[in-house]
């Protein structure tokens, strides 16, 4: 029978602290601060393993800003590593002593006594593909701003659009441009503001288009084109859910996806007494805020009519009994909403409740569970 040893890893971005243990002994060992390099990891377990034919390793660190390369360095080497999730990791309460040795142990007692979840560990080609999502994500948040500048800008001057009751039209397009200064200086600052946005707008669009591009990638296609069938998930929250979930099926049941994006009710009860409070909004923050973008899109679509031609456009070529489940999905979120409303929940409740609930049809689409 192999003996085991369990080796944690506190990483930071310059060092890296490494700690052995043994299940068998309750003993650490080897302890060591080494730089964050994988090679130096890489030699340190080869050379605990040297002239022990009896002997396993497994390592673990916990998930952080340094991303995945350790892992994928020491899996190629052929060593098991695995990345702990740190809010499953327990902590003792009272324990005011804190540094790179000691987390390094904890590690590795954690390690040894299974008191953690694994995080998933996407591919390199998703973790590429998520990247350039977010990059999307930033660029929209940067075009927000450059528009809030812009319009602060013509407030502080006086100018206020009254031509129509949206910004960002046609017509407010045709207003901004018919807008001139008699000062040159605020001139010129108000053709900065505008150009901003309209080079942010211009990158928004370019990436939209490559992410469009990236949907129809053979790992990507067919996941994509089922999700879109919903009403509010358009290309880029589809393929954002495709590479940052990766496998759906790692989640058992439609409660676990929804909990996983921290859109189910905290609770904090004790004996008789049960209480329950706001959504826990742990886990995936980008997602939850996809879904509840989504949720509010959906709600603004008409529960009966005629679908729009963008849905047809996105539900054509489908088969019959995805798009009859993604139909049901609208009619129930519709639904739920109206009722709750109708109880006088605030309807930013509502909305995130049915964020829950298109999450819940989300985990059975891309489940199987279409019935």
């Amino acid at each position: 029978m192999n003996t085991v040893i369990h080796i944690g890893i506190d990483v930071h971005k310059d060092s890296y602290s490494l700690c052995s243990y043994s299940f068998a002994t309750k003993q650490f060992f080897g302890q060591t601060k080494i730089a964050s390099n994988s090679n130096l990891v890489i030699k340190y377990v080869k050379k605990l393993l040297e002239g022990q034919s009896n002997m396993e390793v497994l390592c673990g660190y916990e998930a952080g800003p340094t991303g995945y390369g350790l892992y994928r360095d020491l899996e190629k080497e052929g060593i098991a590593c695995v990345i702990m999730a740190p809010t499953t990791l327990p902590k003792a309460s009272g324990n005011r002593v804190k540094n790179d040795r000691l987390d390094a142990q904890d590690l590795a007692k954690h390690l040894a006594w299974g008191t953690y979840s694994a995080v998933h560990v996407p591919t390199s080609e998703d973790e590429a593909v998520k990247n350039f999502t977010r990059l999307r994500n930033t660029r929209v948040n940067a075009m927000k701003k450059a528009k809030q500048n812009l319009l602060a800008f013509l407030l502080r001057s006086g100018r206020v659009f009254t031509e129509g009751k949206k910004y960002w039209t046609n017509i407010h397009y045709t207003w901004l441009r018919q807008q001139r200064f008699t000062d040159p200086v605020d001139q010129e600052t108000f053709k900065e503001y505008l150009q901003e946005v309209h080079d942010q707008q211009e990158k928004v669009d370019r990436y939209n288009q490559r992410i469009e591009e990236f949907s129809q990638l053979d790992a990507y296609r067919e996941k994509v084109a089922r999700l879109r069938c919903f009403r509010g998930i358009e290309t880029h929250t589809a393929l954002s859910l495709v590479c940052e979930i990766g496998d759906f099926s790692r989640f058992a049941n439609a409660q676990q996806f929804s909990s996983y994006l921290g859109l189910v009710p905290s609770e904090d009860s004790s004996g008789q007494r049960e209480k329950r409070g706001g959504i826990t909004k742990t886990g995936n923050t980008r997602l939850r805020l996809l879904l509840i973008e989504g949720a509010n899109s959906t709600l603004k679509s008409s529960l009966y009519g005629q679908k729009s031609k963008r849905l047809k456009a996105r539900q054509n070529g489908n088969e019959p009994e995805v798009i009859a489940y993604a139909d049901k999905a609208n009619r129930r979120l519709h639904r739920v909403y109206g009722n709750l409303t109708n109880r006088g929940v605030n309807k930013n409740k509502a909305t995130v409740a049915v964020a829950r609930e298109l999450s819940c049809f989300i985990w059975g689409m891309m489940n199987g569970r279409i019935e």
